[in-house]
């Protein structure tokens, strides 16, 4: 079937002849069937529309047709609606098309009546011939019919419609066309499960569709849609369609969101996807707020590979217990999603070479014996050589890494609290304390010590931090250190950083073994410390420590510089 737009070319090639005959008054303008937008709305119309009559039979037919083969897809603008006219030079082709159109929905029980009383088989062009002449006539009939009830225009049928609302008409670009489109219900139908029309079905992508209708919008609008439910999925999305800008603002979203309590669960989606510099960026987070990252509920889901890339860090600020404990977490998640009992055997084989990063060595003997010398999960050999470890000297060889972790960045800083040295400081097994608290939170490394008054001397010593209200050894080393008879200050160091935080107090602790050594004196209650760079200060306030303390104090004494980095 010929749309009025085809006849109505065919009626523009008329001859002048006939034009100048008058014939072209008879003429009107074409209904615009513009393509429907993304809306399926055709462009708005205004006034009478025409086409000829033919054409309009068609249209008649092709509804009656598209009503018996339950076709749901007319076209636009074909309907009761639009104003029909007939012209002199297209009447005869009208008459063929109503014809045609008139023949295809003849009933078959037609077709087969006019086969029988011709003696013809039904099918056979005669009697296709015959129902189609009587579909014309009919037709033609009907045409003229009608046409002659309206005066003055024997040939003509006139019928008003209301204008179409155009929405693209409201919009000067193709931006922000496609912009509304994707922001209308039509395409929330289609990504939210798909959309059903006459022949098939919307296939969606294998994708979300909330992300792949992001993708869209970013495609043809600039406009980016993501949020913490959907960035991952839309980063998905960008990469497996190659899209690198909306990529990148899906990174920049995480990173801008990145947080100790979802560093873990980032982490793990950014080594799926490859994102190296958001990975790099989620360790960072990891090793400056280790406890928190590590207490978060999304840290026991993550896979073991992720685990070990954590646990391999030299850079991470927690003890080595609470490390043991968090894995220990984790084995018994693991354990669970693998449908295993969560004994100690089946968590130490989920752990797998997990395990052998577990720095057991830099814990205290306490803190071991409380806790992985009593779970099962290590083998009663590794037990014994690591109580071995921590008794005896020389300090015999153990399967797990002894390096202190350290979690620190920066310049190494130091305080002295002392404004003058003197001579003689003598020890018989008591330990110096001195009470102190800061204004901001710092990792205390070690102390500086005084040595000998007798010139070059060994000295043994053991140093702690421990937590004021609570009495726990926060840090500790058994060690010892050589000095040269001066009145300088020697380096002791802890096996890893202690953590101290703003406003709490901590004992700074030293049991000597060794010779009479110079001590000071002039001691200040405060002490404040200014980061030259960048002008921040760290403020120490000393307090006297209670107890047997070897006659230490905030005046005089032993402990006179604190090593520590922010």
């Amino acid at each position: 079937m010929r749309c009025c737009a085809c006849l109505f070319q065919q009626s523009l090639q008329c001859s002048p002849s006939k034009m100048a005959a008058g014939e072209s008054n008879s003429r009107s303008s074409c209904l615009n069937l513009s393509n429907p937008g993304p809306l399926g709305n055709a462009q708005a119309n205004s006034g009478v529309h025409s086409a000829p009559a033919g054409n309009a039979a068609s249209a008649s037919a092709a509804g009656r047709l598209n009503r018996t083969t339950g076709s749901t897809n007319p076209q636009p603008g074909l309907d009761s609606d639009v104003v029909v006219r007939a012209t002199p030079n297209t009447e005869h082709q009208s008459r063929q098309a109503a014809s045609q159109s008139a023949a295809a929905a003849a009933p078959a029980s037609s077709a087969a009546a006019g086969a029988g009383a011709s003696g013809e088989a039904p099918g056979s062009s005669a009697s296709n011939m015959t129902a189609a002449s009587s579909a014309c006539s009919a037709d033609t009939a009907a045409i003229s019919s009608s046409s002659s009830s309206l005066p003055g225009s024997p040939a003509s049928v006139l019928v008003y419609r209301e204008p179409v609302y155009n929405w693209q008409a409201t919009k000067s670009t193709v931006k922000e066309r496609f912009a509304l489109a994707v922001g209308s219900a039509v395409f929330d139908a289609m990504f939210n499960g798909g959309m059903a029309t006459t022949s098939t079905e919307i296939e969606l992508p294998d994708v979300e569709p909330a992300a792949f209708l992001a993708l869209l919008k970013f495609l043809y609008s600039d406009e980016v849609q993501i949020g913490p439910e959907t960035v991952m999925t839309t980063l998905y999305t960008a990469k497996k369609y190659a899209v690198p800008a909306l990529e990148a603002h899906c990174v920049e979203f995480l990173k801008k969101n990145l947080r100790a309590d979802n560093a873990f669960m980032l982490l793990t989606q950014a080594r799926l996807f490859d994102e190296p510099q958001l990975a790099s960026l989620c360790l960072e987070n990891i090793d400056k707020n280790t406890a928190d990252a590590l207490a978060a509920e999304g840290f026991t889901d993550v896979d073991l590979d992720t685990l070990v890339a954590v646990l391999e860090r030299d850079t991470l600020g927690v003890r080595e217990v609470r490390l043991f404990g968090a894995a220990v977490r984790w084995a018994e998640a693991e354990t669970q999603r693998q449908q295993l009992q969560p004994t100690p055997e089946n968590k130490r084989r989920v752990l797998g070479k997990a395990l052998g990063l577990i720095r057991f060595p830099l814990m205290t003997i306490e803190e071991f014996a409380a806790g992985p010398a009593q779970s099962g999960i290590l083998t009663d050999r590794e037990v014994v050589s690591l109580f071995l470890h921590f008794t005896v000297n020389p300090k015999p060889h153990v399967e797990f890494i002894d390096r202190p972790r350290c979690c620190l960045r920066g310049k190494e800083c130091s305080i002295t609290r002392f404004g003058q040295v003197e001579s003689r400081w003598g020890y018989s097994g008591t330990s110096d304390r001195i009470r102190f608290s800061v204004n901001r939170r710092i990792f205390v490394v070690g102390f500086g010590l005084y040595g000998s008054i007798h010139g070059p001397t060994d000295y043994q010593v053991n140093i702690q931090i421990i937590h004021t209200d609570s009495n726990t050894v926060l840090g500790q080393n058994d060690t010892g250190f050589s000095c040269d008879g001066t009145a300088n200050t020697f380096r002791v160091m802890f096996k890893e950083p202690v953590e101290i935080l703003p406003s709490v107090n901590y004992i700074a602790c030293a049991t000597l073994k060794g010779p009479d050594s110079h001590y000071g004196t002039k001691g200040m209650r405060k002490v404040t410390h200014e980061a030259p760079a960048t002008g921040t200060k760290t403020c120490f306030t000393f307090c006297y420590a209670a107890g047997n303390n070897n006659g230490t104090s905030v005046e005089d004494g032993q402990i006179p510089e604190v090593i520590f980095y922010t």
